[in-house]
């Protein structure tokens, strides 16, 4: 058994070709420490400094260097339709409900009692197998709950990023 890379740090976005891939789920991409599996084969041990919010598109930066794209693995959601769309999206932020927004549906994670106030206040409500992707928090960053940048700011005010 061949032991796992090492990634210990993370960046939202690729700077060459990444040379492995993880696939996970929207609760799978919220992590600190754990072995995930390559879609490749082997395995990456993620050892982050914080729990951080992996978004599909990001990368686990290896500590021999090199890159692993990260991808939202298909998992089981509703995707949720109706002429009142923007009322339906309105109900499911005030649940503080991760919500992925696309021009003519919303995709929640399925959960019984969400799908039975979606359809009492009009919406069609279907069950799907998809990749997850919700919008982040109010600052457009990782979860809803918290405010991470994962990089710093200069004292000009410019993102510092470490590579």
């Amino acid at each position: 058994m061949t032991a796992p890379l090492l990634a210990q740090r993370y960046h939202d976005h690729a700077h060459g070709t990444p040379v492995g891939t993880v696939c996970l789920t929207y609760e799978d991409r919220f992590l600190r420490r754990k072995v995930v599996s390559l879609a490749e084969g082997g395995s990456v041990l993620v050892d982050l400094p914080h729990t951080t919010s992996l978004n599909h598109g990001g990368v686990l930066i290896l500590a021999e260097g090199g890159e692993i794209a990260v991808t939202a693995a298909p998992e089981p959601l509703l995707e949720v339709r109706g002429a009142s769309l923007h009322r339906i999206a309105w109900h499911i932020g005030n649940r503080h409900t991760p919500c992925q927004i696309e021009s003519d549906r919303l995709l929640i994670q399925r959960d019984h009692v969400m799908a039975d106030m979606l359809c009492k206040i009009g919406a069609e409500v279907t069950e799907v197998v998809e990749p997850f992707t919700p919008e982040g928090g109010a600052y457009g960053h990782g979860r809803t709950h918290g405010h991470d940048h994962s990089h710093t700011h200069g004292p000009d005010g410019a993102h510092l990023h470490e590579h």
